[in-house]
């Protein structure tokens, strides 16, 4: 129950940022999650080599003692959103997103394939490495995490990225590279452990550009729209709710545990009656999976479209942004005009009546 704790931060981070630099944070925040994942492999193979598992306890409860104090100090005071709103209405208002939110419904289904991908191979690593040919001890295998913390690293670069793109594309261009780095390890993962390096290292950064391009489409989503009345051409904006990004969080979240638990399940008993290199294959799969599903709602859709595209194929953010502008400047213009000439056709009557 207490572990998603720190995935609360999140939307936190989102709602922190300026929309400009919504990616960059999200990105950072992320990255301190993998980072920990990743120090916690290879403390585990330094603590499993040298001394007892009881240690693993000991410096579990002093890093959560540290983390504590620092959260008092460094989280603000932020307020709350939905004051009125019960425990189960929030419920109510998930299950509504999960069956109105098209956008919600393609990241959380990719991000459950894609973090079911990233558990199967660290699970599966373990036992490549510490089977023939490799034979590595459980020291050697916990410094693998470092090769990961390294791809990790290329977090606030991976957020600056997708700060200048359109996350579709972010999201594209990332599960691409996954597919690439896993069929590198599909085709000699058990035999060279240069190519074990290189996925490893790729698959990392790679993971972290889906991630946060799929939350940043997520919790700064804005879409425009033009719609008709009876007197007059008006413009608005819909944005899946700002005041519900943690409950929007808290989808994508379920989506990454559920991923989890089908990665470490499914791609260990593949492993243990297939070997490596059908558990890699089914990694290479899932990331097929996540192609079509990305591929089946294109870039600029409005909000609530499930399928096709719509909008062109725009991948710069400054360019969509500007035509955004400029669009709603010429709308607030139309809407002006078209009060001004009411108002004229109402003062005529008036005038002639004076004369």
């Amino acid at each position: 129950m207490t572990s998603v704790t720190p995935q609360v931060l999140l939307p936190l981070a989102a709602d922190l940022a300026p929309p400009e630099r919504r990616a960059s944070a999200i990105s950072n925040v992320l990255s301190g999650l993998l980072f920990g994942i990743l120090i916690a492999r290879v403390l585990s193979g330094v603590i499993a080599e040298f001394t007892t598992w009881r240690v693993v306890y000991y410096l579990a409860i002093g890093t959560q003692a540290a983390v504590l104090v620092g959260l008092y100090f460094l989280i603000p005071d932020y307020p709350a959103k939905n004051k009125d709103m019960t425990y189960w209405g929030i419920l109510w208002s998930m299950a509504k997103f999960c069956v109105t939110e098209p956008l919600l419904i393609q990241g959380s289904l990719i991000n459950l394939a894609s973090m079911a991908c990233f558990s199967s191979f660290w699970v599966t690593l373990t036992f490549l490495l510490g089977g023939p040919p490799y034979n590595y001890s459980t020291l050697v295998i916990g410094l693998f995490g470092l090769v990961g913390m390294f791809g990790v690293a290329m977090g606030p670069l991976v957020g600056k990225v997708v700060d200048r793109l359109v996350t579709w594309y972010g999201s594209l261009i990332g599960v691409i590279f996954l597919t690439c780095f896993q069929a590198i390890q599909t085709g000699a993962g058990g035999i060279n452990i240069g190519a074990v390096i290189v996925a490893t290292f790729g698959l990392d950064v790679f993971r972290q550009l889906v991630q946060v391009s799929l939350s940043t489409a997520i919790y700064g989503q804005v879409e425009f729209l033009v719609s008709l009345s009876v007197r007059s051409l008006m413009y608005c904006f819909f944005r899946i709710d700002p005041n519900a990004r943690a409950r929007l969080n808290a989808i994508m979240i379920l989506s990454i545990f559920i991923g989890q638990v089908m990665g470490t399940s499914v791609g260990t008993r593949v492993f243990v009656a297939y070997g490596w290199r059908m558990a890699s294959a089914l990694n290479m799969a899932w990331y097929g999976f996540q192609i079509v599903v990305l591929l089946l709602r294109g870039p600029h859709c409005n909000r609530f479209t499930w399928f096709g595209y719509e909008g062109g194929w725009e991948a710069r953010k400054s360019v969509v942004d500007a035509r955004n502008r400029s669009q709603q400047a010429d709308e607030e213009n139309n809407f002006v005009s078209g009060d001004a000439k009411e108002i004229l056709k109402q003062e005529e009557p008036l005038s002639s009546e004076a004369k």
